[in-house]
């Protein structure tokens, strides 16, 4: 008998719950009308100008902030890698007349 389990609401066998990354229908319906709306205002352009005005910057920041990753990853998603070079230079002789005591 394999029955597919009635949702208990408990995570288990054959309940895993929502699958990662999904969105539930009211979240992909408002993502939708945002982007709709922003296309009937201009879309880049609209947002260029949010940006450059001084009253509406702020806000911009705020949705740049809202739209970035939260981690951010180094090349194929690992780790970032810095590289430090350090330049030694012979410094220049001064002279006896300008030297400071």
């Amino acid at each position: 008998m394999n029955e597919t389990p009635k949702n208990s609401g408990k995570f288990g066998a054959g309940n895993p719950g929502k699958p990662k990354g999904a969105t539930n229908k009211l979240t992909r319906e408002v993502k939708t009308m945002i982007l709709e709306a922003l296309e009937s205002a201009g879309g880049v352009e609209y947002l260029t100008e949010r940006a450059q005005d001084p009253r509406t910057a702020s806000a911009f920041l705020t949705l740049v902030g809202k739209v970035l990753p939260l981690q951010v990853t180094g090349a194929e998603g690992g780790a970032i890698q810095q590289a430090l070079t350090v330049q030694f230079i012979k410094a220049k002789e001064a002279d006896d007349d300008s030297a400071v005591s």
